[in-house]
């Protein structure tokens, strides 16, 4: 099949099932509206979780190319943002959220294999990490994704709140560096410089009064004198 055709259907089975959902998308309705014979549909993908997991992987508009920034930090934050860009802007957002709704009735669907498709592509990032000796790319692959991108999910999807611009800059810094580090080093700065004040506060003290007490010294000299 010519692949601008191939795309054709696949545009169509997204479109169905962002405005449809999976239960009424039909190999007939994509076949009515990408213009290609359902028959022809038929002898590619046999079945309809069949067409939707081939779309889910291969259509124009879930498109994905690991970026390349030239550090570990930088490239999770631009996945970051492309995970955010999915998630909250239509149709991607809305093709998103009915794939998901369908993938937990339909285990037949097996949204898994997109899923492993995406990792697979995504390990390119960790893997040029190591290549350059940075410290962070030592740890796992998947778990550090599925935190970003499971933050991602909870914050646009699950809550249904606004995604603020600097998200991925300060979710990336919380895996990478964790929340509780950055605080702890604001504490001790903080604890620092209140000690340093304290302990010249301190040495200002005693030396004000080693001078009172040098004081009545020479006062009581002179008097016996």
């Amino acid at each position: 099949m010519a692949p601008r055709k191939q795309q054709e259907i696949f545009d169509a089975t997204l479109a169905l099932l962002a405005r449809r959902g999976y239960e009424s998308l039909t190999i007939e309705g994509v076949a009515e509206l990408s213009g290609v014979n359902k028959t022809t549909i038929y002898r590619w993908w046999p079945s309809k979780p069949a067409l939707l997991a081939a779309a889910l992987m291969e259509a124009d508009a879930l498109a994905f190319d690991p970026p390349d920034t030239g550090t570990l930090r930088g490239d999770l934050e631009a996945l970051v943002e492309g995970v955010i860009a999915l998630l909250t802007s239509p149709p991607s957002s809305d093709i998103a959220v009915a794939a998901l709704g369908a993938a937990v009735h339909h285990p037949e669907l097996n949204i898994g294999a997109f899923f492993a498709d995406r990792f697979a592509r995504e390990q390119e990032i960790f893997e040029r990490a190591r290549s350059r000796g940075e410290p962070a790319a030592t740890a796992d692959p998947l778990m550090v994704l599925d935190l970003l991108a499971g933050a991602v999910w909870v914050r646009a999807i699950f809550r249904g709140l606004p995604v603020e611009a600097g998200f991925a800059r300060r979710a990336v810094s919380a895996v990478l560096d964790g929340v509780a580090g950055e605080e702890g080093a604001d504490s001790e700065e903080g604890a620092g410089e209140e000690g340093a004040g304290g302990g010249e506060g301190a040495g200002g003290e005693a030396r004000m009064g080693s001078e009172e007490g040098w004081a009545a010294e020479e006062r009581g000299d002179t008097l016996a004198r």
